[in-house]
């Protein structure tokens, strides 16, 4: 059974960043789910989600946040998933180096795959990438993806080379 992608984030102002992973996990036809989950002012709703996501058919979270950033490693707490998080350079944000040491520094024990700040489309892809390790037909897609990332640089290089 094919199992899907949470994504989540501390607040609706961090969706133009966390749209990559959404956009990245359609296109790879993964189903997703996507919630705010705060870890600060929804603490109940981030506990419940964190201890329940594996019973929801939930697979890998992406969990994106900003500032201090403590939605990835609360949740990674107190799940048995793979957690990617996501830092998020908000308006409250000491030029995004917060959340990124946030979500990176996690204590032994309680890892967080940490992608790029803003990176969301490569937590979506790393989701996939996770998936893929048992389902073959995300495996199949991951490649064909990868596929055309090269051809399209391939074409690229070749255009520039031509206006030169």
């Amino acid at each position: 059974m094919n199992k899907k992608v949470a994504i989540i984030m501390g607040s609706t102002s961090d969706l133009p960043v966390m749209q990559d992973a959404i956009d990245v996990l359609k296109e790879l036809e993964i189903e997703i789910q996507v919630d705010v989950v705060s870890a600060h002012r929804t603490p109940e709703k981030m506990f419940e989600f964190g201890k329940t996501a594996h019973e929801n058919g939930i697979a890998v979270i992406i969990a994106g946040a900003g500032g201090a950033a403590h939605l990835p490693g609360m949740v990674a707490s107190l799940s048995p998933l793979p957690i990617i998080g996501v830092p998020v350079k908000s308006s409250n944000s000491i030029d995004g180096w917060d959340s990124v040491l946030s979500i990176l520094q996690m204590p032994g024990g309680v890892p967080v795959a940490t992608v790029a700040l803003n990176g969301a489309k490569n937590a979506g892809i790393l989701a996939a990438q996770i998936l893929g390790a048992t389902q073959e037909d995300v495996r199949e897609r991951i490649i064909n993806y990868k596929q055309g990332l090269k051809e399209k640089v391939t074409k690229a290089a070749a255009q520039m080379r031509e206006n030169v």
